[in-house]
Parts: C-alpha cells; sequence; structure tokens
C-alpha cells in the first residue's frame, strides 16, 4: 500500500508530515469516495478488571456523627451552587401551567361532550 501524507501548513516556511495511516481492512480506502471521512480508531485505554473503580481508602473509618457533619457540608455547598428561579419567573410559569390545564380541560370536555352525542345518536338509528 502506498503511503500517504498530507502537507499541513504550520508556517510561512515549515510544513509538517503526519503520521502513516495503519496497514490493516480499515486503511485502505480505495473504493471509498473522497468525501467520506477515515474510520475513527480508539485510543482509548481500556479500564482494568475492576471496572474502572477508583481504590478504596485505607480503612479509617469516620464516626457516624463527622459522616452526618461531611454530608451536611456537602449539602449546603451543593445548594450554593443552585440556580434558583427569581419570584418573576415562578410566577410567569406557574400562570403559564395553569392556562394551558384550564384550555385542555376545556377541550378535551368538548371533544367528550361531541364523542357522547354522536354516539347517542349513533344509536337511536340503529334502533338501541
Amino acid at each position: 500500500m502506498a503511503k500517504k501524507f498530507e502537507k499541513i501548513s504550520v508556517s510561512d516556511d515549515e510544513l509538517v508530515e503526519p503520521e502513516p495511516e495503519p496497514e490493516g481492512e480499515l486503511a485502505e480506502t480505495e473504493d471509498v469516495p473522497a468525501d467520506v471521512p477515515p474510520a475513527k480508531t480508539s485510543t482509548a485505554v481500556r479500564p482494568s478488571g475492576d471496572g474502572g473503580r477508583r481504590p478504596k481508602k485505607p480503612a479509617q473509618e469516620a464516626s457516624l456523627f463527622a459522616r452526618i457533619a461531611q454530608f451536611l457540608r456537602d449539602t449546603r455547598a451543593e445548594l450554593r451552587r443552585v440556580s434558583w428561579p427569581t419570584l418573576v419567573m415562578v410566577r410567569n410559569t406557574t400562570l403559564i401551567t395553569l392556562v394551558a390545564v384550564v384550555f385542555f380541560a376545556i377541550y378535551l370536555f368538548a371533544v367528550d361532550r361531541v364523542w357522547a352525542f354522536l354516539i347517542d345518536n349513533l344509536r337511536g338509528l340503529l334502533g338501541g
């Protein structure tokens, strides 16, 4: 297979040649159209048999009260990062929700009444 090199301009006078493509089934692209990008190969490191988990720290069990205190500190820090809505935003979304609920309630009531009317008249025509 012939080596393919692309010239990438780094500066006005300096040109860099990329590494050659790996040989194998994915490297041969003679019958692939020019506008199709080449297949990417994975270079990610696979985790070991432990599922990618971090090793556990040595057995330094904190007391129950220390763990509760740490939990409360973490919770407080997390709540400080929350983006709370303003009063205007809450009022507007509540109003939109109420209008939507009333609209769909009226719509479904009307559809139900129309179907009930049609079914009752159909029964009357069929002699039921």
